[in-house]
């Protein structure tokens, strides 16, 4: 992105900003800034995160938070809450990977460009669990076990508070992003269901194919019901199932006569379950008990590389090739327990929450060539599983001095087990007798192996201490400190301070200043496995090996350290009437970051004497693997952008009311410092290159902006969004192998009958104008399966047409 193109963007959000403005000011005769009922963040909601003072709101905060109405979400074609998320909040991306294992299946999304588990997820202001699935392959998040969003329905949601600023002296690991806060619907009576059914009409443009594609439907039913019980206890039930039918804009394979299509590549087949409660009452005058639970079932198949016909193919049973199924079957639960007291003054609140998700990895319509004509055709592959204890304490106290002064503080204990289970013995290895000598393990996806079961856990304890004032009427002062300590790698402290000043009554300066921190996940300090990677297009059998394994130690692995950052934020908040407008500027600076290496291989060898060496050390394994990878500290990068979001609510006394919203986020991430090798071999290999480097600069889009229009008449409504995506580079070994997306606009319109109570009925189409990023070209696309970029933050799927029908009580 250059600095003209950025004066230039800036320039033209200002400008839209201005006149926005003048328009609130000057509103005719009759209209009034008050918001709709249902309508999305209107700036004078509470919000619970980044400050621990009750009452505060959206634009008092020293810190700047979205607020993301549950109605604003279930406003679009998709009912992915983490696709609906990035729909709506510009600094969120969620890209469609595919052709990548289980990452398909369990999508990391991203915050400001930064790595998907440098964001901390939340539930009811419980710290969240990650997925046991770690995404090793080549896509955006690489080398990350993030939180899956994707497990909580949103139509189990009130809202959503995004926190973009540093955090981790709040909340702990993870908040170097920032925070994503998942507050649950909280009802005593009333309910809905409803039914959301769409399907693709789309032209598929490839490289080297034409044609058209209309179908691949899906369909999402959801219903919820509040209960109430005594005086003020409640009970949400929420309930989600979706089908999702396979979606492929591969390209066509000229590997094979006549050139066909001969690949699946989009998104893959689903089928999933969701439940969650959530639930509430008074015991006593000044304690409460709380708790939520949720459970997801989730069957997903996605396709890898295709085998064409060959001798081994044939043997096996498939004279004309055979396209590999990767079945990943998740089972996640979230709860949580507490108990919220008023004891003399202080506010406490202790909690105790569990979470768990388990990966479990199918290979179907497949073969293990080792085993000849004998070899199955479904295998199981093994299970990785993860799961989480934590127990908090938080104390609140509000004290009389200045304006007012807000004292927290609290501990908190955390408990994390990482397992691997292996899968049957065909899935990874040769069979007893009569081995080929072909390289062992299912085609397209190898099992867990008894070599790479693993049963690790860690316990880590925290104590922290958040001081907010307001000095004068105009100045707000917040300081925080934290430190943790961790039973595999030690201690840790960090700290922020923030700071607000409201100039006048409609403009304020605030600005923050912090320190953070991200534990080594257990997925990243010791996962294991061979699987076939994807490089410039083509599969290699790659084995994944922990730092301070035999292989990674002789290739250069050293014991994983936490990730340290420093965060710098400033910014103003302007409003007047129904404009609010919020600028902020950021700098986030990751040092002794985490990355996984190199795909370390004889071929990459810098010396014949070194190949000769990986290609012993490898052999040695017995696992067939012809290069290895590890994860590596070292990495230092710098994230700076601005954040501004404008918007405008106004009611006509006939003409409805209208909610305006522009939003737009500018980031830019420089690789500082990659990590050299401590390797013995000699030239030691290179373990962080420039496809890994590019991906982490330009993976996610250098601009993004949203621009919104919701028009409400009585039960009537419709919505116009237009969200423009900068270009996007997937980065290759060498500049040839780059794949860009080009600049995008993505055009969505809905229309609707809707209100409180009674039937609800919207129609709507998502990518209106059919939009694409530019196609693979054949060159970097030997097999015909990549037809485009999987770094596109928008998919690859083209226009989407849909119809949501219901009913609220």
């Amino acid at each position: 992105m250059t600095q003209g193109r950025t004066i230039a963007l800036l320039g033209a959000s200002l400008l839209t900003l201005a006149a926005t403005s003048a328009f609130a000011r000057q509103a005719p005769q009759g209209e009034t800034s008050e918001p709709a009922a249902d309508a999305a963040d209107t700036g004078d909601e509470i919000v619970v995160t980044g400050t621990r003072t009750a009452g505060r709101t959206r634009l008092d905060s020293a810190s700047p938070v979205d607020v993301l109405s549950g109605a604003s979400l279930q406003r679009q074609g998709t009912t992915e809450l983490a696709a609906a998320l990035a729909t709506v909040a510009p600094s969120i991306n969620f890209p469609r990977p595919s052709a990548n294992d289980a990452t398909d299946a369990i999508r990391p999304a991203t915050l400001r460009g930064l790595a998907p588990d440098q964001t901390l997820v939340l539930i009811n202001g419980i710290r969240g669990h990650s997925s046991a699935n770690l995404n090793t392959n080549g896509t955006v998040g690489r080398g990350s076990a993030a939180v899956d969003l994707n497990t909580v329905p949103t139509s189990a949601l009130d809202r959503i508070e995004v926190l973009r600023d540093g955090a981790s002296a709040q909340y702990g690991s993870d908040a170097i992003a920032g925070v994503v806060n998942l507050r649950l619907r909280e009802a005593r009576s009333g309910g809905g269901a409803g039914v959301t059914y769409g399907f693709y009409d789309t032209q598929v443009d490839t490289a080297a194919n034409q044609r058209s594609v209309t179908g691949e439907p899906v369909v999402t039913a959801t219903a919820w019901q509040g209960f109430g019980f005594g005086s003020d206890g409640f009970v949400t039930v929420s309930g989600e199932y979706t089908k999702r039918e396979p979606t492929n804009r591969a390209d066509i394979d000229r590997r094979v006569t006549p050139n066909r299509v001969t690949g699946r590549y989009g998104d893959p087949a689903v089928e999933q379950y969701t439940g969650f409660v959530n639930a509430g009452t008074s015991l006593t005058d000044s304690i409460s008990l709380y708790a939520f639970g949720g459970y997801q079932d989730r069957d997903t198949r996605s396709a890898a590389f295709p085998r064409n016909a060959s001798a081994q193919t044939t043997l096996a049973g498939y004279p004309n090739g055979f396209l590999p199924l990767i079945n990943t079957k998740t089972k996640d639960i979230n709860s949580a327990v507490g108990l919220r007291g008023d004891f003399g003054g202080y506010k406490v609140d202790l909690s105790f929450s569990y979470g768990r998700n388990t990966v479990d990895f199918r290979t179907l319509n497949s073969a293990n060539y080792a085993y000849g004509a004998a070899t199955p055709r479904n295998f199981y592959d093994g299970q990785v599983a993860y799961d989480q204890y934590v127990a908090g304490l938080d104390v609140t106290r509000k004290f009389d001095v200045f304006q007012s002064l807000n004292v927290a503080f609290g501990i908190e204990g955390r408990r994390e087990g990482y397992t691997i289970s292996p899968g049957e013995r065909a899935s990874y290895d040769y069979p007893v007798t009569g081995a080929t000598g072909a390289a062992p393990g299912a085609q397209g996806f190898g099992g867990f192996s008894p070599l790479n079961a693993t049963q690790r856990s860690r316990r880590s304890g925290s104590i922290y201490a958040d001081v907010e004032a307001q000095l004068t009427d105009r100045l707000l002062i917040g300081l925080a400190a934290r430190g943790e300590k961790y039973s595999d790698f030690g201690s840790t402290a960090t700290g922020k301070v923030s700071a607000r000043y409201d100039v006048t009554d409609w403009f304020a300066l605030r600005g923050t200043a912090s320190t953070g921190f991200r534990a080594p996940s257990l997925q990243q300090q010791y996962f294991t496995q061979v699987a076939s990677v994807v490089t410039n297009g083509v599969p290699v059998l790659t084995g994944t090996v922990p730092s301070v394994s035999t292989v990674g130690s002789a290739l250069g692995g050293l014991p994983l350290e936490p990730e340290k950052s420093t965060n710098l934020s400033v910014g103003t908040v302007i409003r007047s009437g129904g404009f609010d407008l919020t600028v902020d500027a950021y700098r986030i600076h990751i040092r002794n970051q985490i990355g996984l290496s190199e795909n370390i291989s004889a071929a990459t060898a810098g010396s014949a004497a070194v190949a000769t060496q990986i290609r012993n050390l490898l052999a040695a394994t017995n696992t067939g693997a012809s290069a290895a990878r590890f994860f590596i500290n070292g990495l230092a990068s710098t994230a700076q952008g601005i954040d501004a979001v404008a918007h405008y609510r106004t009611r006509t006394a006939s003409a409805g009311t209208f909610d305006f919203t522009v939003a737009g986020n500018i980031n830019k991430v420089d690789v500082t410092r990659v990590p050299t090798s401590t390797a013995t071999l000699d030239p030691a290999p290179t373990l962080f290159a420039r496809s890994r480097i590019l991906t982490l600069e330009q993976g996610t889009p250098g601009e993004k902006v949203t621009g919104t229009i919701d028009w409400s008449l009585d039960r009537l409504g419709a919505l116009a969004r237009v969200t423009y995506y900068g270009n996007v580079n997937q980065p290759g070994t060498t500049p040839a192998a780059d794949v860009l997306t080009g600049n995008r606009a993505i055009t969505d319109l809905e229309l609707r009958y809707s209100g409180l109570k009674g039937a609800q009925l919207g129609f709507g189409v998502s990518n209106l104008f059919d939009v694409y990023p530019r196609a693979t070209p054949t060159a970097n696309n030997s097999t015909g399966v990549l037809g485009f970029p999987y770094y596109s933050p928008f998919g690859f799927n083209g226009r989407y047409l849909y119809v949501r029908a219901g009913l609220n009580w």
